[in-house]
């Protein structure tokens, strides 16, 4: 039996990190706070629609927080939550609107903690100070896309910063104690397999404490979109992508926590892969393919 689980997945879920830690139900509450992204003066992401997460801009925080807790509350009453600070890059921006915006959500009841989705590249020394305040009067989670380790890939996707970038980033965040979630990318172009293992090897040697594993999936009004349509290039099937994550899952230390391990594109944006529509389906099959090939998380991660 996997050590890291309440429901016999083979690998460490969410809802066992927050149940070991906190001995209650909790839920993450995406939130957007209506800011920008240092990326968008060069054209954003090629993948990117300028604007990840819930659409509530118009919506004040504490009207979205509640909008999502009253229908949680239905099903799972007396819960607790995470402000969650999902849309676009949430720590770009001066400190005093950073602090008005994740003072104002820590009032609310039941809010335990704050995990807070950013880049690499907008964490100043100050913001970095003011995320070490607040780790050590909540419970801090610090998101950081990264998708792929290697430049080569950055650069096509114009990430906008390099590894090195993102590496001095974690060394910056750990030496506060923060707890670090990093995002990946499989299927991106230029990458083959033995390319996307390696980026989950050497996160796997870094001080990181979770991760997401997200599926590449092509969103309308894109620059991705347009080099799809232009000229097709190959995109992951369902059963390339479970036997990369399957894989990728071994070289992961099993104290890591799978925060995601597939996209979750909205049906009325995606152009492709439409099989990612059914995320269920690709979560069973996942469980499936280890489970037929008997293997668990850090199956191959040397002592």
């Amino acid at each position: 039996m996997f050590s890291y689980t309440l429901d016999n997945k083979r690998y460490h879920t969410l809802n066992y990190f927050f149940r070991n830690k906190f001995h209650h139900k909790v839920f993450k509450v995406a939130l957007n706070a209506g800011f920008s992204c240092p990326n968008y003066k060069i054209g954003g992401c090629i993948y990117c629609d300028h604007g990840s997460g819930n659409h509530y801009e118009n919506m004040d925080l504490i009207s979205q927080f509640y909008l999502v807790k009253n229908h949680v509350e239905k099903k799972w009453p007396n819960s607790q939550y995470i402000a969650y600070f999902q849309a676009n890059t949430n720590t770009y921006a001066p400190v005093d609107i950073l602090r008005e915006k994740y003072e104002q959500v820590l009032t609310i009841p039941g809010v335990i903690g704050l995990d807070i989705a950013t880049r690499s590249d907008a964490l100043n020394d100050e913001v970095l100070d003011y995320l070490e305040e607040l780790n050590k009067r909540t419970f801090l989670m610090v998101e950081l896309g990264l998708q792929s380790i290697h430049d080569e890939t950055l650069r096509f996707i114009k990430r906008g910063h390099d590894f090195n970038n993102f590496l001095e980033a974690v060394k910056k965040l750990r030496e506060r104690n923060i707890f670090v979630v990093v995002h990946i990318i499989n299927g991106l172009p230029l990458e083959n397999k033995k390319m996307m293992i390696d980026t989950v090897k050497c996160l796997n040697r870094l001080d990181i404490q979770g991760i997401k594993i997200h599926m590449l999936y092509i969103n309308k009004n894109t620059q991705l979109a347009k080099m799809y349509q232009d000229k097709p290039f190959h995109l992951l099937t369902k059963q390339e992508y479970i036997d990369i994550v399957c894989e990728q899952l071994e070289y992961l230390d099993p104290k890591i926590v799978i925060m995601r391990i597939t996209g979750d594109p909205i049906k009325e944006d995606v152009i492709a892969p439409t099989w990612l529509l059914k995320k269920f389906c690709v979560l069973n099959d996942i469980d499936k393919e280890m489970k037929k090939r008997d293997i668990y998380q850090g199956d191959k991660v040397s002592p």
